[in-house]
């Protein structure tokens, strides 16, 4: 468990990086390599607040969704980010035409991109399992919306959830258990990098796979664009482990 933790120091540090990259330098930016990187109040009210930040600039975010894409790719995680054991798992890209919904049961459904989604898209990692300790799975995720309010709104609506649903069901046999978030304001904890942050822990337990094992995700929001990273972590070796965690039941939930 330790070393999943550890993971999620790194990874967590990744998010900031992305946010504070893409925003900075939006479609109009200086070129950025692919992957390059860039604690509590309980989150009880779900209010969206979309307020200007020192990191956005208004002229340089994206406006059509070919500018977003543009942009996802410019400054989303490669594996290289994470540490020099991970590498991409297969599949190792989302379908960027569509993104995950959590529905009715408090399960997890794939449904066609709103229209206040210019682009999103997911990548998936995998330390492998090495000296006792079983394959640790992440992800990164990159969402533009057309405005910050529906950025905001999306942050909002991950809070509701992890009230309403303290156990998720990402496909038959595959499930996240024990859920419990925080979030922070910007200026809270030590979120001086995003208009708000969410940490959300539990565990994730597959039929197939084993478990339960750790599980970490961190999502933020600044201005339009909101990013997200998993952890899935694993035990010993010789067990089954999870496969990689985003949000939702793309290909490859834990």
């Amino acid at each position: 468990m330790a070393y999943a933790r550890g993971l999620h120091t790194c990874v967590a540090l990744v998010m900031c990086g992305l946010l504070l990259v893409g925003c900075a330098e939006g479609e109009s930016g200086g070129d950025t390599q692919t992957g390059a990187a860039a604690d509590t109040s309980t989150g009880g009210d779900a209010t969206p607040t979309a307020s200007p930040t020192f990191a956005t600039d208004p002229a340089k975010q994206p406006r059509t969704a070919g500018q977003a894409r543009s942009l996802i790719r410019k400054v989303i995680a490669g594996p290289q980010l994470f540490g020099q054991k991970v590498v991409r798992t297969t599949p190792y890209e989302s379908d960027p035409s569509r993104w995950a919904v959590l529905g009715d049961g408090c399960a997890w459904q794939l449904k066609e991109l709103p229209a206040g989604v210019l682009a999103t898209l997911t990548r998936h990692f995998e330390v492998p399992a090495e000296g006792g300790k079983g394959p640790v799975r992440l992800s990164a995720t990159i969402t533009v919306h057309r405005t910050a309010l529906e950025a905001a709104w999306e942050q909002a609506g991950m809070v509701e959830e992890s009230f309403g649903c303290q156990e998720e069901l990402l496909r038959p046999g595959e499930r996240l258990t024990e859920l419990g978030s925080t979030v922070y304001a910007r200026g809270e904890g030590h979120n001086d990098y995003s208009d708000e942050s969410l940490e959300e822990t539990g565990l994730c337990v597959s039929d197939s796979r084993g478990g339960p094992y750790p599980y970490v995700y961190d999502q933020a929001t600044l201005g339009p664009v909101v990013v997200s990273t998993s952890v899935c972590g694993a035990g010993d070796a010789n067990r089954t482990n999870c496969r990689p965690l985003s949000r939702g039941p793309c290909p490859g939930c834990c």
